[in-house]
């Protein structure tokens, strides 16, 4: 959810949510205090009957560290991509890469990185012969990554007359100048229905409509364009953040949203709705905390993840978290013991965007540990690994 003024800065994210948080799991890796977290892991293995979901054809060699790759998309600093980065990519240990402002000058520069990344990728060394999830916000408007289209913002389109057309026009364009320069993922559309002037979305031109409806029909034909030009998009945040004040950011401090379960059914995840039913192939989930469904944070919430998003609403796509060094999980520990809480919700992809390699490094190496030793469920590990390459694999 990270400020859009920040993003357009050669500064990139602020130097306060690069900073690890400090550590409050224990010192074996960040898994629960005592064996508890363990026995808890093994039972749930032990409950899946022992069916171990299946991998796809020359796939069932990875390594723990490779499969954990597969869910943890990398940052870095800066204009060029550091040798770690590299290795990690040429051993399969990633799923991807996230852009920010300070790591483009100009198209030509990130493309020839891209091409890097790409040849990387192709290491014989690399058991995952599939495209690299090359990721950005390309929103429109205040938030882009990349000069050029889409060039309105979401408010700006919903408000036009000629609005259906301009949501494909946005998609279309967003396709167009991520493709240009090797990237194959956005991280929009915004799907948050905003409820007052200046609110958190609204000041930022971020959300379409206060009409949950008309942000659906919008998203929606946004999700469809950008995804037939292929690029895969992305429905954030769910279950909305729309009603998030002005000063609710979940880049810098805990939010809480005292929405009732009925409010979040028939307003906020409406356009998570349709944006499943017109095929949308991820679903970032917010961090904020929203009562109703439980008290943890929506990404670490498996009532969010499972209960709304997988179970009520059947989406069966790649769910990413937002910014791992979120200030809004202050209270969560540290990168490792946020890793692990979101994969034991449910969460695919954890994105790792503090600009430094290592906090990939550690979520990859946290989940890889607690696949190891059963903290997280084996089958339901090997599931996350399957749709992430599917992803991957309906990009080429």
């Amino acid at each position: 959810m990270r400020i859009p003024g920040k993003w357009l800065t050669a500064g990139g994210l602020a130097v306060a949510l690069a900073t690890v948080m400090p550590a409050m799991a224990t010192a074996a890796g960040g898994r629960p205090a005592g064996a508890g977290g363990r026995a808890v892991g093994r039972a749930a293995a032990a409950r899946s009957g022992g069916s171990e979901s299946t991998l796809p054809a020359g796939l069932a060699s990875l390594s723990p560290q490779q499969l954990a790759g597969q869910r943890v998309i990398y940052s870095y600093s800066g204009l060029t991509p550091p040798a770690s980065l590299i290795s990690l990519i040429k051993r399969g240990e990633a799923a991807g890469v996230i852009f920010f402002g300070q790591n483009i000058s100009s198209k030509a520069q990130i493309a020839g990185v891209i091409k890097q990344l790409d040849q990387a990728n192709a290491s014989s060394r690399n058991p995952v012969q599939a495209p690299l999830l090359l990721m950005t916000d390309q929103e429109g408007g205040e938030v882009r990554r990349l000069p050029g289209r889409p060039f309105l913002s979401e408010k700006q389109i919903g408000a036009n007359s000629r609005a259906e057309t301009l949501a494909t026009e946005a998609g279309q364009g967003a396709a167009s100048t991520l493709r240009s320069v090797g990237m194959n993922v956005n991280l929009a559309p915004v799907l948050d229905v905003y409820r007052k002037a200046g609110d958190f979305d609204d000041q930022f031109g971020r959300s379409y409509s206060t009409d949950p409806n008309v942000v659906s029909d919008l998203g929606a034909r946004m999700i469809k364009a950008q995804q037939a030009d292929g690029v895969a998009a992305t429905a954030k945040h769910f279950p909305g953040l729309g009603a998030a004040s002005a000063s609710q950011n979940t880049d810098t401090g805990p939010v809480t949203l005292n929405l009732s379960k009925d409010t979040l059914r028939t307003v906020d995840e409406v356009p998570f709705a349709a944006a499943i039913q017109a095929g949308v192939k991820l679903v970032m989930v917010s961090w904020a905390t929203y009562p109703s469904l439980g008290l943890r944070p929506a990404g670490l919430s498996p009532n969010v993840v499972q209960g709304e998003l997988r179970n009520r609403l059947h989406f069966t796509g790649v769910t990413i978290t937002d910014a791992l060094e979120a200030g809004a999980l202050r209270g969560s520990g540290s990168t490792q013991h946020r890793a692990m809480r979101a994969a034991l919700a449910g969460m695919d992809l954890i994105l790792c965007s503090a600009q430094t390699v290592t906090q990939g490094e550690d979520a990859r190496s946290e989940l890889a540990a607690d696949y190891t030793d059963g903290t997280l469920n084996g089958p339901d590990f090997l599931a996350s690994v399957n749709r992430v390459i599917a992803l991957r694999q309906s990009l080429k």
